[in-house]
């Protein structure tokens, strides 16, 4: 499993183009809803935790429809299938891999965005310590709907049908996190989704794989 984590950085590290591209869409994405709503720093910091969290869902969304795609049709899913590593451990793999190239980028960016938006200094670690956890889930969730959506007609289409309800819990504990006044039941609630998850999340999709290469 590790080899293939460290197989799947250095093709994001050749392919640098997709990291890029999720990071300026979240930039990009935050800063149009700043220039939506006005300069009224109230309004900004009250809007910029939920702003961040919408803005890294959708970023995390973009790179997942080649997350297995270019395996799948050169052979290499086959072949990694056949080798003897449980499906559920390529399928967790994949999401690992997912995570560092681009969930990672996307908490680090997430301070300097968080600040633009004029969230109060006190309430910048709830965010990132939010997006911990929620970028995991993002990764698992987004890898589970690309392996159903694996050889789909209109797969974006599809993967965001199924991404986005299924994501919509996380996101709503995590900005809940930075804004009530007791943030230890929404941290509560989004290690409880992400305990769920993680086992769950890559044996579905491993299941997904095996049904989409037979």
């Amino acid at each position: 499993m590790k080899r293939l984590i460290a197989r799947e950085l250095r093709l994001a590290l050749r392919q640098g183009a997709d990291t890029a591209a999720a990071l300026v869409f979240f930039i990009i994405c935050g800063t149009m809803f700043a220039f939506g709503v006005g300069p009224d720093p109230a309004l900004l910091a009250a809007l910029a935790p939920g702003v961040v969290w919408v803005a890294a869902l959708l970023a995390a969304l973009l790179p997942l429809e080649k997350l297995f795609g270019a395996d799948f049709e050169d052979g290499t899913l086959d072949l990694l299938l056949l080798s003897g590593l449980p499906a559920y451990l390529v399928a967790l793999a994949k999401a690992c891999a997912h995570w560092l190239t681009t969930g990672l980028p996307l908490l680090l960016m997430a301070a300097p965005l968080a600040v633009m938006l004029r969230l109060p200094s006190h309430a910048l670690p709830l965010l990132l310590a939010g997006l911990v956890p929620g970028t995991l889930i993002f990764s698992l969730i987004g890898t589970l709907a690309a392996a159903l959506t694996l050889g789909a007609r209109r797969a974006g289409v599809l993967m965001a049908l199924i991404t986005l309800p299924l994501m919509i819990p996380a996101l709503i504990f995590g900005a809940n996190a930075v804004t009530a006044p007791h943030p230890l039941g929404a941290f509560a609630f989004l290690g409880a989704i992400l305990c769920l998850a993680v086992p769950l999340a890559p044996l579905a999709a491993g299941a997904a794989l095996r049904v989409a290469v037979e």
